[in-house]
């Protein structure tokens, strides 16, 4: 496998000064955004397809073991408060359980069976959708996932840095992305694992853009949970309306902290509660009814 090679531009990696050895990982990560870049094609297919079962009332489900498990439990995790997306519609499942997401449990990753057994956990259904991440593209844990996913009938897809891989196959969408070999030999937290990360990123992002989480490139269904959050919806609400601050805060009061019916508010000068049938009648989404 790639991701298992030794890297010949890093040997010497070990004799270097700290600026030369920090010159040689960045030269290597520089090369991960354009192995990325060669899988948009795939990356499309499955942010179509995992759009169109979430709006259907399915799920995003990531499963993954060790470095790969916990960027998929960080990528759901960060989807509620950015886009307001209800706890349980993107999950993170890792193999070894919430354990692991702290601290190695590297024989989790072997069990096939425990794969298939955290998704009959979560009751998965046609409906839903699995990415299986896996930078060797073989982890046993995750084919598990995938082929009793298969077997209910959900959508699949599965992200590997090493290509050809049996993740790639057995998936409805093969996400390759090899990066080649590791600064250190078989770390594959560094390049696969920012390989990885970056694919996420752009999975939930793009599906939250598409269900009208996003207008323009401003994130309008932010969840405000704190003060730099209150700052942001102020600031979303002035900018999209025009808005001075303080009308911006009454709006955003009188509509419980949603940035989307605020805007709606102030456009149509509408009350609360007609603001969001508006919206619910637009499909959840700004555009149509402002542009």
């Amino acid at each position: 496998m790639l991701t298992e090679q030794q890297n010949p531009n890093t040997t010497d990696i070990d004799r270097l000064s700290t600026l030369e050895m920090l010159g040689r990982i960045n030269d290597e990560d520089r090369t991960v955004a354009d192995a990325v870049r060669g899988a948009l094609p795939q990356i499309a297919q499955a942010v179509d397809a995992i759009t169109v079962r979430l709006r259907d009332g399915g799920r995003l489900i990531y499963s993954g073991a060790g470095t790969s498990g916990r960027l998929g439990v960080l990528d759901a995790v960060e989807c509620v408060p950015t886009y307001s997306a209800p706890p349980g519609l993107i999950v993170g499942v890792i193999a070894g359980g919430n354990p692991a997401l702290t601290r190695s449990v590297e024989n989790a990753e072997d069990d096939a069976e425990a794969g298939a057994a955290d998704l009959r956990g979560l009751e998965l259904s046609a409906k839903d959708c699995v990415v299986g991440i896996a930078a060797s593209g073989r982890t046993p844990y995750v084919l598990g996932a995938i082929a009793y996913a298969r077997e209910v009938g959900a959508f699949t897809a599965g992200i590997a840095c090493n290509a050809p891989a049996p993740l790639l196959d057995a998936a409805d969408v093969g996400i390759g992305v090899p990066v080649g070999p590791e600064v250190i030999t078989g770390s594959t937290r560094m390049k696969a694992g920012t390989a990885q990360k970056m694919i996420l990123n752009m999975l939930s992002t793009s599906v939250m853009i598409k269900m009208g989480k996003v207008y323009g490139n401003l994130m309008v269904d932010v969840q405000v949970t704190n003060e730099k959050l209150a700052r942001r919806a102020r600031q979303l609400v002035c900018s999209v309306t025009g808005a001075d601050s303080a009308t911006a805060d009454d709006l955003l009061r009188q509509a419980d902290q949603q940035v989307k019916v605020a805007i709606l508010m102030h456009k149509f000068n509408l009350s609360a509660p007609s603001a969001r049938a508006k919206l619910a009648e637009a499909g959840d989404t700004l555009h149509p009814l402002i542009d």
